[in-house]
């Protein structure tokens, strides 16, 4: 099997979507992915692009894929947030995941940023050993926030 990570181009944005859904339907949130096609390619190859990806290819077909941007933290300075760590139910356990993993931590050390930072299920015990593979901190306490754009728009 060869794998072949690279930059995510814009045609790629229609698979990446199929396995957004994918992951989506795994987190027991099939509903919750709302982004059109249009939408997320425009905010990943617009005028104003907010995220870059690498994605893991088999034969031309893309079977996982890593999204990031990179916030700002006022304790930490610039960190990269991965936002989404993918790989197709068929293809995991294969260490493509590793593979995609590894060029994220290669991203963050050759843009000279602080860190990194992801948000991990507290009941997806497959990806958690993953993290702490790496010795990764996983932080207990903090408690997700968030308003829909509908909530900002009747305030």
């Amino acid at each position: 099997m060869n794998v072949n990570i690279r930059v995510a181009h814009k045609q790629d944005c229609p698979r990446l979507l199929e396995l957004i859904t994918e992951l989506a339907v795994y987190e027991k949130a099939p509903d919750e992915v709302t982004v059109s096609l249009q939408e997320f390619e425009d905010a990943g190859f617009g005028n104003k692009p907010v995220w870059k990806a690498f994605v893991a290819e088999i034969d031309g077909l893309v079977i996982g894929f890593a999204l990031y941007y990179i916030r700002y933290s006022t304790w930490k300075g610039s960190r990269l947030y991965l936002e989404d760590l993918i790989i197709t139910e068929e293809h995991r356990g294969k260490r493509i995941g590793k593979l995609l993993f590894d060029r994220i931590i290669t991203e963050a050390r050759e843009m000279g940023l602080s860190g990194m930072v992801w948000q991990v299920l507290d009941w997806n015990e497959p990806a958690i050993n993953f993290y702490n593979k790496y010795k990764a901190n996983i932080e207990a306490g903090w408690l997700n926030a968030s308003l829909s754009k509908e909530q900002i728009l009747n305030l």
